[in-house]
C-alpha cells in the first residue's frame, strides 16, 4: 500500500509514497504493517509527509527522532486485505494473480504466477518454473479468469518458452 522513503527533518517525519488511488487515503487503512509485523499508523502532516506511530497493542508510540526514522527508510507498509474495497466483477487485485496456473493459448500448462513486478514501465508477471518474464497487457495476458483460477498467456515472439 505505501513505502516509507528518507526522514523529512529532525522530529521523526517521514516521506511516504503511497499506492492508493487518492495517496491521502492511505491512513484509512489502519493498522499498516511491514513484513516484519510491526504495525503502524500514519497521520498526514503535509503531502507525502507523515507522522508514523508504533502500535503494540492499545499503544500508539510516536516516532519522534530522526535515526530512528531514518532506519526505517524502504519499509513496506501493508494493509489486511480485509480492509481492501470489493473488486467489481471484471476486477482484481494483482496480489490475486499469484500462484494461478498459467496456460498457453492452446490450453497447455505453461506454470504458475511467481510474482508480479512493476518497476515504473508497466507491470510483468514472472511465471515459474523458468522464470519467464511477460508484460501484463491484453495482448501477452488475453484472459484473466479468478473464478477458474487461471490465466492465458500469450507470450510476445520476443520472449521465448522453454520446453
Amino acid at each position: 500500500m505505501g513505502v516509507i522513503g528518507k526522514p523529512h527533518g529532525v522530529r521523526g517525519l517521514v516521506r511516504v509514497n503511497a499506492f492508493t488511488e487518492d495517496p491521502a487515503a492511505l491512513a484509512d487503512y489502519a493498522p499498516l504493517t511491514d513484513r516484519t509485523g510491526r504495525t503502524f499508523a500514519l497521520e498526514w502532516v503535509m503531502e507525502n509527509v507523515a507522522q508514523l506511530s508504533e502500535v503494540t497493542g492499545s499503544t500508539k508510540r510516536k516516532i519522534t527522532d530522526r535515526t530512528e526514522a531514518e532506519r526505517l527508510t524502504n519499509v513496506e507498509l501493508f494493509a489486511p486485505r480485509s480492509a481492501l474495497p470489493a473488486t467489481d466483477e471484471e476486477e482484481f487485485y494483482l496480489a490475486d494473480l499469484i500462484g494461478m496456473s498459467v496456460l498457453g493459448a492452446d490450453g497447455v500448462k505453461l506454470g504458475s504466477v511467481a510474482a508480479v513486478h512493476d518497476y515504473g514501465g508497466g507491470t510483468s508477471l514472472e511465471i515459474s518454473p523458468g522464470a519467464l518474464l511477460v508484460p501484463f497487457t491484453k495482448a501477452a495476458v488475453p484472459e484473466v479468469n479468478i473464478a477458474a483460477g487461471h490465466i492465458v498467456v500469450v507470450p510476445p515472439a520476443e520472449v521465448v518458452v522453454a520446453p
